[in-house]
């Protein structure tokens, strides 16, 4: 299903960059926006992790205990271990970004850590890891 949601959405944005062009600049107009719809979507695909992690300013985490969890975590879910980082903010949250299981990361904020206790953490980090198992990572970092 997410990977039909994904295709969906980068159907639809090429479709809207082929009205615009068409719109513009007629058939001509229609293939050179073909040409920038390919690119935008490889670019958004390959790169919207990174993307998404300067947009919040995520820094690598440095946490021997989360990374504990998240390594037990990942194990028993058989996928790869995601790669860790922090947002510095009071608001306690996390998420996970990513295209696919081999590339994923966890990014948890400063107010989760410090406002939850271990098994608390453990459970978030669970519900992300989730996430990256069923493939929804894709389409919630694209969008």
């Amino acid at each position: 299903m997410s990977f039909f949601r994904t295709t969906l959405l980068l159907g639809l944005l090429t479709g809207i960059f082929l009205g615009a062009g068409f719109l513009i600049a007629g058939i001509s107009g229609a293939i050179i926006a073909l040409f920038f719809a390919a690119f935008f979507n490889f670019f958004s695909y390959w790169y919207s992790d990174k993307i998404v992690l300067n947009m919040y300013g995520a820094k690598k985490l440095k946490n021997e205990e989360i990374e504990d969890i998240v390594s037990k975590l990942a194990k028993k879910a058989k996928i790869q271990k995601p790669e860790l980082y922090s947002i510095n903010t009071s608001v306690p949250n996390a998420f996970a970004t990513g295209r696919n299981e081999k590339n994923s990361a966890i990014v948890v904020t400063k107010g989760l850590i410090n406002s939850l206790n271990k098994e608390e953490i453990e459970g978030v980090l669970a519900h992300e890891i989730s996430h990256i198992k069923n493939h929804d990572i894709l389409i919630s970092t694209m969008a």
